[in-house]
């Protein structure tokens, strides 16, 4: 199942240093990699860094795995959103009708 992950880190002292060190660019490749990123875009969260990050989770179990890195290396706040695809969206189509027929 397809999941946002919306990690967001604080613009302070810490977060500054960590776009200091020339490595930095490295260690984000190398984190997105461990967690199987699909995609990651960047950009501003309520005033602080942050990213964006398409995952794949079979099972909830795996989260932490996911978010632990951004967790010890970037002391950010992690929030899960599960997404579908259009495709998933199609499969949809008679739930979505029941749904209507019942509450609608």
């Amino acid at each position: 199942m397809k999941y946002l992950m919306r990690v967001k880190w604080p613009t302070a002292a810490s977060s500054n240093d960590f776009l200091k060190d020339p490595k930095f660019g490295e260690k984000m490749q190398e984190a997105l990699a461990d967690v199987k990123a699909e995609a990651a875009y960047f950009t501003t969260l309520c005033g602080n860094r942050g990213c964006f990050i398409v995952v794949n989770m079979d099972d909830a179990s795996q989260m932490p795995a996911i978010a632990e890195p951004f967790f010890m290396w970037l002391k950010a706040e992690i929030d899960f959103y599960p997404v579908m695809t259009p495709e998933d969206l199609g499969k949809a189509g008679s739930s979505i009708e029941n749904a209507i027929k019942k509450w609608g």
